[in-house]
């Protein structure tokens, strides 16, 4: 079988015992009590940890990995008046569920062809079961202090997805952790998520909070920079991934112009022109709301003077309160007489408390 993962366009495949994860659901329990889910996991800890309650006579669980790109070639400028977004590596390409599962399929053929009677289950992501789990049982790789699996071959730049199977098959050996004494992710975190080795306070986590829909609070608008979907940080310093950028799947080779997209065009954009562009990313799960909204954070970051008749329209026009919020924010943070003039029409216009408590903070700032 692991001779035949390449053909299947796999990278890396290795085999878990199906037992329960019993240190993986201790830390699940300590997690929660702590308040570092995300609220996008299962619920259920005995789901996400049990094989057996997933599918009832399994044996085995087949891990797989398959390595994405770090670089993007002819990434477009950014400017002034032409200021430029950035999605995760995560996102670039086709959306990795698709990629994975199809690659899941084409396993499962195979194992059929050889065992007919087999039964299987693949998951990716969305799974109750934790890809990093099965894969650092499996040996894909160690657990990163930044929560990452890391591969020693082709660092943490990889997609994780599993099958399991009522094939006894030999389980491989997990591997040694790599870290070491570094810290380099935890100290480079910009919001302190990573609150220890190998912990993570999801809602801190960029990646996390680029993801919800509602208002995001200043401090958090700040540090989210420019990025409209995900955080590659705690990823981009690690020592084992310099110099690793995997090319050879080419479905998962990014359109610089998806991959690091004009934030203006952005706030325009309508459903439909949104799933066109973005629809065959991961990005797209949860709508074009986050990703306008990460657009107008970005903008006032860049505080893009050339940008405030588009923000302006979004704080006058937007149905949305979240995004009205926004845009006032961000036109505080930009700041000028033009600025101020769109506040304070905003603010004898406005009926939602919430935005107009938004809009007075941003003329307090300008």
């Amino acid at each position: 079988m692991v001779d035949a993962a390449s053909s299947l366009g796999i990278d890396k495949l290795r085999i878990a015992s199906a037992g329960i994860f019993l240190e993986l659901r201790e830390r699940l329990v300590r997690h929660r009590e702590l308040g570092y889910e995300s609220g996008f996991e299962e619920p259920d800890l005995d789901l996400r940890t049990d094989p057996a309650r997933l599918m009832p006579g399994v044996r085995s669980i087949i891990a797989i990995a398959v390595a994405y790109p770090s670089k993007l070639k002819g990434a477009p400028v950014s400017e002034p008046g032409k200021r430029r977004g950035i999605l995760s590596r995560s996102a670039w390409g086709e959306d990795y569920h698709q990629a994975l599962r199809r690659r899941l399929a084409k396993l499962d053929e195979w194992i059929k062809e050889r065992v007919p009677g087999a039964t299987t289950m693949s998951m990716v992501d969305t799974g109750a079961l934790s890809d990093r789990a099965v894969a650092e049982r499996a040996g894909i790789g160690w657990s990163g202090k930044n929560c990452s699996t890391i591969t020693p071959e082709l660092g943490s730049w990889v997609y994780l997805g599993e099958m399991l199977t009522d094939l006894p098959l030999p389980a491989d050996e997990s591997i040694p952790e790599g870290c070491g004494d570094c810290t380099i992710c935890i100290d480079a975190c910009p919001t302190g998520a990573l609150v220890g080795p190998g912990q993570l306070n999801a809602q801190l986590c960029i990646s996390y909070v680029t993801q919800t829909k509602d208002t995001i609070d200043e401090r958090m608008m700040e540090k989210i920079g420019n990025r409209l979907y995900g955080c590659d940080t705690c990823q981009i310093v690690c020592p084992v991934n310099r110099k690793i950028d995997v090319r050879h799947h080419g479905e998962l080779i990014p359109d610089p112009e998806v991959a690091k997209p004009l934030l203006r065009p952005l706030l325009a954009m309508g459903n439909r022109e949104f799933r066109e562009t973005f629809g065959g990313t991961s990005a797209a799960w949860r709508g074009r709301k986050p990703i306008q909204r990460n657009a107008l954070i970005a903008l006032g970051n860049f505080k893009d003077k050339e940008s405030v008749p588009d923000v302006a329209r979004v704080l006058r026009e937007d149905p949305r309160p979240a995004l009205r919020s926004t845009a006032a924010w961000a036109l505080g943070k930009i700041g000028g007489e033009e600025a101020e003039r769109s506040l304070t029409a905003a603010l004898a216009a406005e009926k939602d408390g919430e935005v107009a408590a938004s809009i007075g903070k941003a003329l307090e700032r300008v």
